[in-house]
């Protein structure tokens, strides 16, 4: 069975492990990955590639939603199998060289903890581009918004000819929507300021974390929830 859901034309959803999600943009000049998952995640993103009719060195770019291990831990070895540039936010770009996450990156004891374990550091690497928020990434149908909070650098990802957002860690859906645990963001006071700077006609929602949402029902669902987040 296919790990890749089609969430709207040229945009797929790859299921990296049994709880976490990349995602696969189809665009002009070839294939952008946001996200790559953990070290094993390159084999079900080769084989969601494959699948597709495509070649590890159709990948073009890799864009990254922020610099935690579920995220970015096979990014490296990602880029060395397809010579893809990878593109984050300056503020994440420290903590991808440091190889972890610093002690500064999480607002909770618990996750300070998580972070000094060897399996949830990753391999440094030096990103090729920045990512502020704001820009189009050429190519690819992609504009990218920043909504700190999860991490000082996180965004979230419009394709804007589907109107289907991947929002990484700033929303999870697991049983239900939440901005996530606060002990594992770095400023939980800023996560629901940041979501208000989505678009208000959103399509299609991509999680990390969690099961996507393509019906109406279910984006208006999304809609409702994020007018009750708190000012």
């Amino acid at each position: 069975m296919s790990r890749a859901q089609l969430l709207a034309p040229g945009v797929r959803r790859i299921a990296t492990s049994s709880r976490d999600a990349a995602f696969l943009v189809e665009g002009e000049d070839g294939l952008t990955l946001v996200d790559v998952g953990w070290a094993s995640a390159h084999r079900p993103l080769l084989t969601a590639i494959e699948e597709i009719g495509h070649k590890p060195h159709d990948v073009k770019r890799i864009v990254l939603t922020h610099a935690h291990p579920d995220h970015v831990q096979g990014a490296a070895y990602v880029r060395e199998l397809t010579g893809a540039a990878i593109l984050a936010h300056p503020a994440e770009h420290a903590w991808l060289a440091a190889g972890h996450v610093p002690r500064e990156g999480r607002s909770g004891t618990v996750g300070r903890m998580l972070d000094r374990l060897p399996k949830l550091h990753w391999k440094p690497f030096t990103p090729d581009q920045p990512l502020n928020g704001g820009e189009r990434v050429d190519g690819t149908g992609l504009l990218a918004i920043h909504t700190p909070g999860h991490s000082p650098g996180h965004l979230a990802f419009l394709h804007e000819p589907t109107g289907t957002v991947l929002v990484g860690d700033a929303v999870f859906h697991r049983g239900g929507l939440t901005c996530g645990p606060a002990a594992l963001a770095a400023d939980p006071g800023l996560r629901a300021g940041s979501l208000r700077r989505l678009p208000p006609d959103i399509s299609a929602v991509g999680f990390a974390h969690g099961p996507a949402l393509t019906r109406t029902d279910e984006v208006e669902a999304f809609h409702a929830w994020l007018e009750s987040l708190p000012e």
